[in-house]
């Protein structure tokens, strides 16, 4: 019997209908000498500090560092958890192969490695290793299964990403608290990523806040309708802006130079996920995480490629089949016409070898789109275009530069002109992809050298601007590539190995930041708060906040995932600097931060390193403007039972949407109680409601006051 493991219910049961297994077990199916089942996210993760020794229960300095001599790894605290897992462990147990068919990525393979690890896995292990979720693709990875021995080192790069934000969350989280916020009730916490992160926000909050505006005056001019500026310096005063505007009146324009260059426009780049999310922030104000989520639903339902990928490029294998891709896209017929009326260009800014390691760029399977909501959809077409754009011929522009002279006074004016718009056809009903800085489309007239005539000079009055705030998308690129502000494409690549964080990781590093309050959104725009900017403040060692250092971790992180650096060697030189962080820190001048204190509100990692009340500062936030309550809406839930799917509301009860597989749901009326939306929610999310009276509890005479709690077999039973 051969045992495969996949990521999520819904991967099992499309694995499963591939290989015959049709027959539906507790936890798993079976059928043709296979048994598929099934993980949902992370089952295990590292022991935490007082696993190891009691005393690490404390938030002590003299405890610090805390360095285990090895890490070991536990069960998560979760009955579902615990019960699936059981499953899986019998059925490794007895089986003779096991088959690892969890997220082709870096954190996949984490999370089956620990699952297998955990389970006492004896057995071979085979890897499957697919692009997509379609019948075909899983059937092909099916017939190419590699051994699990090749992901090693993919294994060792995840295993040194955990073990080394361990490292150092833990001891720097505690280290800097205990030195810095001794006395007050603040957790200052210290990430490996989300800390250069948060740098990046305060330094450019600081030169917002220390810039100041100056006006500036300049001299313009219309000459056959077409605007010039003159090439002089920004004018400081009025007086001279308007001694200039006097002299200019007593001259004739003449125009000393036209030069016209003809030009291209390449066409935009394949998305990777750091793409999809600032376009799709740009252009819809998505979050990052909300386009993870929506990329990664689209992904599930067959319609897109696996979309936690860095690359923007294809495989030289892959160009055979984009035509029949281009084919399948029915809804996009009228853009793939001309593209399937010739043969598809094999350019070299698709496809490349050496661009693509284990995933290619985000692209459409040739799924028809069916059965997706707006904001997915709204996703889809963002890929689907681009995808068609990359094939389309470049478009053909006109550049025209003009200068003239006022007197003494040059002007200059420029334009551009599209010739053949080529790939901006697809977008000609949309907003087309723009550049920051990019100009409009401008036509100027031709213009003869040493024509002259009459302007009409006048002043522009302005005020300097100051740099901008980091958006969502701004912010994405800056983590992408350390920091560095990078247009071109080719650069950007050539720097994603030093970016921070990895292309999955980064929506939930932005999303932690705004947990713990360290920053803020005004409409699209990032500010750091003042606990964010205390906190970068009162951090002096540059290794913790600069993103160009960290980016040098995340190279190693790459190397250890190419096999060209040592795990062991990255993880020491972590212990390294945890141990001089820990001694410069401990001996460092007292400077105690200052926060508004406001109720705690814990997340789920704080929750794992839960301490004794007279042992550990509770995190508190500070105080936030009150903000209208939300209405509940239940159809934005997920399923508690597979965390998969969303909720649906049916005629006599809200469950799954995957409820003929999954089975839960939450009638309207429970023991003769009609439920509000607010105690479904409170069921679904907490596991149990408030007390409420009037119950018909089964077994007991009259009506009883009681709680309504899911049990863990997803069971409403009173309490």
């Amino acid at each position: 019997m051969k045992v495969c493991i996949a990521e999520k219910p819904s991967v099992a049961k499309d694995i499963a209908e591939v290989l015959g297994a049709k027959q539906r077990r507790d936890g798993y199916y079976e059928g043709n000498d296979y048994q598929v089942t099934w993980t949902f996210g992370h089952f295990c993760t590292l022991k935490e500090p007082h696993d190891y020794y009691d005393q690490w229960k404390f938030w002590r300095l003299e405890d610090l560092p805390m360095i285990p001599n090895t890490f070991g790894i536990k069960l998560i605290e979760n009955d579902g958890v615990k019960k699936q897992f059981k499953v899986i462990e019998n059925l490794i147990q007895q089986c003779d192969e096991v088959i690892n068919c969890g997220d082709a990525g870096q954190e996949g393979e984490l999370i089956q490695r620990w699952v297998l690890q955990k389970a006492r896995c004896q057995v071979p292990v085979k890897r499957l290793w697919i692009s997509s979720l379609t019948e075909q693709a899983i059937k092909d990875g099916f017939q190419k299964l590699k051994d699990s021995a090749q992901y090693n080192n993919l294994y060792a790069a995840a295993s040194g990403r955990a073990i080394g934000d361990w490292l150092l969350g833990m001891n720097a989280t505690r280290l800097f608290t205990r030195k810095f916020a001794a006395g007050t009730k603040t957790v200052l916490s210290i990430g490996r990523v989300q800390t250069p992160t948060l740098a990046m926000i305060v330094q450019r909050q600081k030169e917002i806040n220390a810039f100041v505006s100056e006006e500036y005056w300049e001299l313009k001019t219309i000459y056959r309708e077409t605007e010039f500026t003159a090439t002089i310096d920004r004018l400081k005063n009025i007086e001279k802006a308007e001694k200039g505007l006097a002299y200019l009146k007593e001259h004739p324009f003449v125009i000393t130079s036209f030069e016209r260059k003809e030009g291209k426009e390449g066409n935009p780049r394949l998305f990777d996920l750091t793409g999809l999310q600032v376009e799709a922030n740009k252009k819809y104000a998505y979050t990052a995480d909300e386009t993870l989520k929506y990329i990664q639903n689209l992904y599930e339902k067959k319609l897109v490629t696996y979309p936690r990928v860095d690359t923007t490029y294809l495989p030289d294998d892959m160009y055979p089949k984009i035509a029949g891709i281009l084919q399948d896209m029915t809804p996009y017929a009228a853009l793939t016409a001309p593209l399937l009326a010739k043969p598809i260009p094999k350019l070299k800014t698709v496809f490349d070898d050496n661009k693509v390691t284990d995933h290619h760029a985000i692209i459409p399977t040739g799924v028809y789109p069916s059965g997706i909501g707006t904001e997915e959809k709204r996703v889809y077409d963002l890929i689907a275009k681009r995808f068609i754009a990359a094939f389309y011929p470049e478009c053909k522009i006109s550049n025209t530069t003009v200068l003239g002279k006022v007197g003494q006074v040059e002007f200059k004016a420029t334009g551009k002109q599209i010739l053949e718009p080529g790939w901006k056809e697809v977008y000609a009903n949309d907003a087309a992809p723009k550049k920051e800085g990019e100009e409009e489309e401008k036509l100027i007239p031709v213009f003869e050298v040493g024509e002259s005539g009459p302007h009409t000079p006048r002043v522009h009055h302005g005020k300097t601007s100051p740099p901008k705030p980091f958006t969502e998308a701004s912010l994405l690129r800056a983590m992408e590539t350390a920091g560095k502000q990078v247009e071109d494409e080719e650069m950007r690549e050539l720097l994603k190995d030093n970016g921070i964080g990895r292309p999955s990781t980064r929506a939930n590093i932005i999303e932690t930041l705004f947990r713990r309050k360290y920053i803020e959104k005004r409409k699209k725009n990032l500010f750091a708060t003042q606990t964010g900017m205390d906190l970068i403040d009162t951090i002096q060692t540059e290794l913790l906040k600069s993103a160009e250092l960290t980016g040098q971790w995340e190279r190693k992180l790459r190397m250890i995932e190419k096999g060209e650096y040592a795990m062991e060697t990255f993880k020491q030189e972590l212990i390294d600097m945890v141990v001089n962080l820990t001694r410069e820190v401990k001996y460092s001048v007292h400077k105690v931060i200052s926060v508004v204190e406001a109720a705690p509100v814990k997340d789920e990692k704080e929750k794992k390193e839960a301490k004794p009340k007279e042992a550990r500062p509770k995190e508190v936030k500070p105080k936030e403007p009150k903000e209208p309550k939300k209405p509940v809406v239940l159809e934005e839930m997920n399923c508690p039972k597979c965390k998969t799917h969303a909720l649906k509301k049916g005629n006599t009860a809200y469950g799954c949407a995957n409820f003929r597989e999954c089975g839960f749901k939450v009638p309207f009326e429970v023991m003769g109680k009609k439920l509000s939306d607010k105690q479904v929610a409170d069921l679904v999310i907490k596991g149990k409601t408030g007390k409420i009276k009037g119950l018909q509890v089964p077994g007991k005479e009259g009506e009883t006051e009681a709680k309504l709690v899911l049990n863990s077999e997803f069971v409403i039973v009173a309490e």
